[in-house]
């Protein structure tokens, strides 16, 4: 790799620029920001004289796994995005045809744009060690803990990197190479734990099966306890899951090596050059009707989105239903648990289902403009007189008619729970309205990053990056104040950094080019209400949490609306007045 010309500019121009420093001392500092709030929640205002060596244990025990468990996610999530979205980029541009005209060779196109899209994942692993080893002096982990949850990271990455550089050179759209990426990774590792649970225990096989899963491997290496059956001495290894997740990754990027002049160029340039051989031929067509906004005729009629949309839906269905069977069956189930105290399994699986459908909308919504702006097709626009509130509409109405199925499903299972009686009819009008305006939130921000952002590599990254990071602080609010099992009022004080250092961020994001006093004041208030939402979900409300929601997230989506209007017109050079 360090002969690789790829990596190599890679390596020498990202230090470069100003983000790669923000990025890695901002997640240092998030991780730090995190600690203190979760200090404050447990501790509370306890003098640290008065506290107990067993109780900073406890707190650096619960804190490492938190912070474990956050950035396995994390790698995850940016693994895939910068992976699949490095070789999108190419595609769109049509740059990577001529990297296929070079003397590289395909093992070293393949490594080079995959490792060299993850070097800032690999600088911000490196980074988290001295938080993981600041959190060892507080006591409750051990040093072996922090190196196989940094080696199982550094691996997850390498094979996860390897699956979405597949899916990437395999496949011609952004929209598509994202989800088939995500839906992809969702249903393996549903399928690994099928089959972990499907071999016996005691098969010397089903360590090697079960270490496929990450977060399995995970879990073991924080909770080494559990798997002690006698009295013997407690070790800590990770040797299956690390070696089951290499030759899952070495298998993935050989094949994509073997493959990658068969997927590239794609069949669309041959198909073109055969056209124009055929330049003397007068072949006669039949013409369609185009509607009176070319707009969502195109994003409806055409397929703008590739040829195998349809694929992405089936593996949509296919988790939704796997996932719904799974927590309809499991043990928690008739044992009657409730996770974090309100939240039955099959609700949960809702949740998970809902958040995958908010992802994908997201995606939607952003790669509709970025791939526009990166065939120069938006350029096309400033010859047309289709006015900015057409294109903005009907690029919304063709997003909303392709998500369709992605607000369908979700609906059909709460309809379903409803007649199990696991919902009321109450909390289900609660959840499809809060859902419906989440997935109203998630296409206007995408298409709000999509307009904002010139580089579709920083619009597609800022748009995901945002629902992601907005929705795992909600899973890290609902935990800590579990852990806490106090009111809103007592625990604001110590909430109050993480919220204030969100709304920065959120502010940061979406008055990046159009500053807004509309968006300034949603971006503050928005982490204050959802604070508040589930501090009143986790004490049983419901009305009130709707109320809050639909007013959190209803205020962005009217703030972001009229900034993708004026920005499609700075972006066009002409304005909607001249219309009058």
């Amino acid at each position: 790799m360090h002969s690789n010309p790829i990596f190599i500019r890679e390596a020498l121009t990202s230090p470069r620029q100003l983000r790669h420093y923000l990025i890695r001392s901002g997640y240092v500092a998030a991780f730090f920001i995190l600690i203190f709030t979760a200090g404050q929640t447990i501790l509370g205002t306890q003098q640290i004289q008065t506290t107990t060596i067993g109780e900073f244990a406890r707190l650096g025990n619960l804190i490492f796994q938190m912070i474990a468990f956050l950035q396995l996610l994390l790698v995850l999530f940016f693994t895939l995005l910068f992976s699949a979205g490095s070789v999108a980029q190419e595609k769109d541009r049509g740059t990577l045809i001529l990297l296929l005209m070079t003397e590289l060779k395909d093992r070293e196109l393949v490594s080079g744009k995959i490792q060299s899209s993850l070097l800032i994942v690999y600088v911000l692993l490196a980074a988290s060690i001295p938080v993981f080893v600041f959190l060892y002096m507080l006591g409750g982990i051990e040093l072996p803990q922090i190196i196989w949850v940094e080696i199982l990271c550094l691996m997850t990455v390498f094979a996860t990197g390897s699956w979405a550089g597949l899916v990437a050179f395999w496949r011609e759209k952004t929209f598509q190479t994202l989800a088939i990426s995500v839906l992809g990774m969702v249903a393996f590792l549903g399928v690994v734990e099928l089959l972990a649970s499907l071999v016996s225990a005691q098969s010397g096989v089903r360590p090697w099966i079960a270490g496929l899963n990450p977060f399995r491997s995970l879990y073991e290496i924080l909770n080494p306890l559990s798997l002690s059956t006698g009295l013997q001495a407690v070790t800590i290894s990770a040797w299956p899951s690390l070696i089951s997740l290499f030759v899952l990754g070495m298998a993935l990027k050989t094949y994509t090596v073997f493959r990658l002049r068969a997927w590239n160029p794609s069949r669309s340039v041959y198909q073109s050059t055969k056209k124009e051989k055929k330049e003397t031929v007068i072949i006669k067509e039949k013409t369609r009707q185009i509607w009176s906004n070319p707009v969502i005729w195109r994003e409806i009629m055409t397929k703008a989105y590739g040829r195998k949309a349809f694929v992405i839906k089936l593996a949509y269905f296919l988790l939704a239903a796997f996932s719904l069977w799974s927590a309809s069956t499991s043990e928690a189930v008739a044992e009657g648990t409730l996770y974090l105290g309100v939240i039955p399994p099959q609700g949960l699986a809702f949740a998970g289902i809902a958040w995958l459908s908010l992802v994908l909308a997201n995606t939607q919504a952003v790669t509709s403009i970025t791939s526009e702006k990166d065939s120069k097709t938006l350029e096309l626009l400033l010859v047309t007189d289709i006015s900015a509130k057409e294109f903005v509409l009907g690029k919304l109405g063709g997003i909303f008619y392709n998500c369709k199925e992605l607000i369908l499903v979700p609906t059909l299972i709460l309809v379903y729970l409803v007649s199990q009686g696991v919902f009321s009819t109450e909390g289900f009008l609660c959840a499809l309205v809060g859902f419906l305006t989440l997935i109203i939130f998630a296409v206007v921000l995408g298409l709000h990053m999509g307009l904002t952002y010139d580089n579709s590599r920083s619009a597609i990254g800022g748009s995901l990056g945002t629902m992601f990071f907005l929705f795992v602080g909600i899973g890290i609010f609902m935990i800590l104040l579990v852990q806490a099992r106090s009111s809103f009022a007592l625990q604001l004080q110590s909430f109050l950094v993480f919220i204030v250092v969100g709304s920065a961020a959120l502010h940061s994001a979406l008055t990046h080019r159009n500053p807004s006093r509309a968006l300034a004041i949603s971006a503050w208030l928005l982490p204050f209400l959802t604070f508040y939402a589930i501090t009143s979900f986790l004490l049983g409300g419901t009305l009130g949490v709707l109320v809050t929601i639909l007013f959190a997230y209803g205020l962005p989506v009217l703030s972001m609306y009229i900034p993708a209007v004026s920005e499609f017109d700075v972006a066009l050079g002409k304005t909607t007045f001249d219309k009058g």
